[in-house]
This record gives structure tokens, C-alpha cells and sequence, in this order.
């Protein structure tokens, strides 16, 4: 019995040993698996650092960018101001100018009579003058009386 109980005893030592250098093993793979995820994040957080300063970057560009457009709108929105300034002073032009041809248009209507008057002693006299001119070009008498006849017969015209 002793023997078995010696027996028993290397079995559970050897068993003991394979457990140990099973575990030794295991260990030695978690090991060196630890060791590529610690590198792996050392990469991550490296990486990670660089975005995170490319963000900012990016933040801070955009906040320039975005203080810009803020700028540029108001100065936009004086020009928009300007512009509607000037939109308005033009419709108060047109505006008087409308009222300005509708007076002068209502003038000539009331006028008219007295417009078509002196056009005619305008023709009149104008027909007076070539009379005239044609009189002193010509030594005859008797052209001159009929001129002055005819004068006579277009202002008599011309007040009927």
C-alpha cells in the first residue's frame, strides 16, 4: 500500500508539473497578446492624439471662418441696406416724374386751342416773310399787292 500511496503521489507530481508548464505557457501567449494590444493602443492613443489636434485645429478654423462670414454679412447687409435706399429714391422719382407728364398732358389738353393759334401765326408769319423776301427779289408791283392780300386772307383765316 505504501507503494500505491508512493505511486499516487509521482502521478499527482507529474500531473502537477504538466499543469504547470501548461499554465507557464498560457501565460507566456496572454503575455505576449498584452503586450501587441498594449502596443496596439500606444498606436491608438498616438493617432488619437493627432486627431484630436487636427480637431481642434479644425475648430478653431471654423470659428475664424465662421467670425468671418459674420463680418462680411453685416458689411453685406449695409450694401442691402444701400441698395434698397437707392430702390426707393428711384419708385419716388418715378412717382413724380408720373405726375409731372400727367400735369404737362393735362396742360396741353387745356392749351391746345392756344398751341393750334400759334401755330397758325406762326405759319402766317413765316408765310408773310417768304412773301416779303420774294418781293424784294422781284421789281414788280403788282406781286406785292397780292402778297399782302393773301397775308390778309391767312390771318383772317386764322382767327375764324
Amino acid at each position: 500500500m505504501i507503494v500505491i500511496l508512493y505511486v499516487s503521489v509521482a502521478v499527482i507530481a507529474v500531473a502537477f508539473l504538466i499543469l504547470a508548464l501548461s499554465v507557464s505557457r498560457t501565460l507566456r501567449s496572454v503575455d505576449s497578446t498584452l503586450n501587441s494590444v498594449s502596443k496596439m493602443l500606444d498606436g491608438l492613443e498616438n493617432q488619437l492624439k493627432g486627431v484630436t489636434q487636427e480637431t481642434a485645429e479644425l475648430l478653431h478654423k471654423t470659428n475664424e471662418l465662421a467670425e468671418n462670414i459674420g463680418e462680411k454679412t453685416k458689411e453685406l447687409n449695409s450694401v442691402v441696406y444701400a441698395v434698397k435706399g437707392i430702390g426707393s429714391s428711384i419708385e419716388t422719382f418715378n412717382q413724380s416724374l408720373k405726375k409731372i407728364t400727367t400735369t404737362v398732358g393735362s396742360q396741353l389738353e387745356k392749351n391746345q386751342n392756344k398751341i393750334s393759334q400759334a401755330v397758325q401765326w406762326s405759319q402766317v408769319v413765316k408765310q408773310v416773310l417768304d412773301k416779303w423776301k420774294r418781293k424784294e427779289e422781284s421789281p414788280a408791283a403788282q406781286t406785292q399787292n397780292n402778297t399782302v392780300s393773301e397775308s390778309r386772307g391767312s390771318i383772317e383765316r386764322a382767327r375764324n
